[in-house]
């Protein structure tokens, strides 16, 4: 692993904070989990990608820069220590865009990709379902052949960003017909074959006792007939996750990702990116470790050695996910995957993010549960700036943006959900034992 930077990675990271200086906005925008704060950041999108900053990982004829893994982390650093607005396209950009790259086809990446770089047609997450969240393959949702494309039916729940989104992306079962096969699993057969089964058929027996197999992965948009869209209430206020009901919805066979019956396939690669790299770039919490010491060197009374310790313990805690980053990004550029160690990754970052916000919450006190935020003094702040050495050169006094009176609690609030989202530690945790440690299977 080489942390050493060439020239032209120098280069890329001072055009990306010379941009970003001169485009992040000077007030922040709106919470994109309101209907005003949505609309916001998707113009936020279209003026990153005017400029070809909004993918600059995917090739240009997508609208990105064609940079590397390198390249893009220090974007993402560049970008988090702007405080740059969050990122409304993320479940595209971040979810289904590498599994398109993976396993769509030319004319799906020709038609998805420029819009979602855009920011114009902004995607949802489908995959939880009643009774279905981290037990994925126990899913109920189905996909029956229809002419041209399928019928799906069924219900999503906690379904991100669904409230306000244009299309939606999910797993679906293959539904039994009547002569007890059931469409979409793995067989191989043919379209139209003389055995008279759908594509890729098993009987309802073998998925008895095979969740995982007649899945399919689909596309799908929620202004069409058939699709209810019933946002989550939520104590906040702010319905951006939503329910999605849908009866006998229509799509075509071109809005099929990867071949019928190979949807777990494909959204394991999926839930790679969720878990990995792509959902929480270090350069997040290298910004949020940086706000937390500057609020220490400010406020922080230096007899409480334990919060001390705590807030030592965030900046090293965001040193060591940047390093096992960079880490991983080298066996990346190597053409290597990290298959189930996405698992440990997911349970480092989310648990970390937690208590990164409890010791900010603990050093500001009563204040810190203030929903906009603390009362800063602002030149306190700017004189305890920490120092960006650290960071890997990202954080310096000049690249952090003053935005230490953000809501903290806000942030805190959301942190509690990561060890939910993406599959629950609980389940990384098994994924960590049996793969990688090679523990025996425990009791379901």
């Amino acid at each position: 692993m080489d942390l050493d930077f060439t020239a032209e990675e120098g280069e890329f990271r001072q055009r990306a904070r010379d941009w970003l200086a001169a485009h992040v906005p000077a007030v922040p925008l709106p919470s994109l989990e309101t209907e005003e704060g949505f609309a916001a950041h998707r113009e936020w999108e279209r003026e990153l990608a005017a400029d070809h900053w909004s993918v600059v990982s995917w090739p240009e004829e997508y609208g990105g820069q064609g940079v590397d893994i390198v390249k893009w982390l220090v974007f993402e650093e560049e970008y988090y220590a702007a405080g740059a607005p969050g990122r409304v396209s993320q479940n595209g950009i971040n979810l289904l865009a590498p599994t398109l790259f993976d396993f769509g086809t030319a004319e799906q990446r020709a038609r998805i990709l420029p819009s979602m770089a855009t920011g114009e047609v902004i995607w949802a997450q489908a995959w939880s379902e009643p009774e279905s969240g981290s037990d994925l393959a126990s899913l109920r949702s189905t996909a029956r052949r229809a002419e041209g494309g399928w019928l799906l039916s069924g219900q999503k729940t906690w379904s991100s960003r669904a409230a306000f989104a244009d299309r939606a992306f999910g797993l679906f079962r293959g539904e039994p017909s009547e002569d007890g096969v059931e469409a979409g699993a793995a067989t191989g057969v043919e379209a139209g074959a003389a055995t008279g089964v759908e594509a890729g058929a098993a009987t309802a027996a073998e998925m008895a006792g095979k969740p995982h197999q007649g899945l399919t992965y689909l596309m799908f948009p929620l202004d069409a007939d058939g699709v209810t869209v019933r946002p989550v209430g939520r104590l906040d206020g702010k319905p951006a996750f939503a329910e999605l009901f849908l009866d006998d919805v229509f799509v075509p066979d071109e809005d099929v990702i990867g071949e019928p019956g190979q949807g777990w396939r494909i959204a394991m690669s999926t839930t790679g990116n969720e878990r990995g790299l792509t959902l929480r770039s270090p350069g997040r919490f290298l910004a949020s470790a940086e706000r937390l010491a500057r609020c220490w060197r400010a406020y922080g009374d230096p007899a409480d050695t334990a919060l001390r310790d705590r807030v030592a313990d965030a900046v090293i805690g965001a040193r060591a996910y940047e390093l096992f980053t960079w880490a991983h990004a080298s066996r990346f550029a190597a053409g290597e995957r990290i298959g189930a160690e996405s698992s440990l990754n997911k349970v480092f970052w989310s648990e970390y993010d937690i208590a990164l916000h409890e010791t900010a919450l603990d050093l500001l006190g009563a204040d810190g549960e203030l929903i906009d935020g603390p009362a800063i003094d602002r030149a306190a702040i700017d004189g305890a700036a920490f120092g960006g050495a650290a960071f890997g050169g990202a954080a310096t006094e000049a690249g952090f943006a003053d935005t230490d009176g953000v809501d903290w609690m806000e942030g805190y609030v959301f942190s509690l959900a990561g060890p939910i989202y993406a599959g629950t530690n609980e389940i990384q945790r098994d994924i960590v034992a049996e793969r990688l440690l090679g523990l025996p299977k425990g009791r379901r």
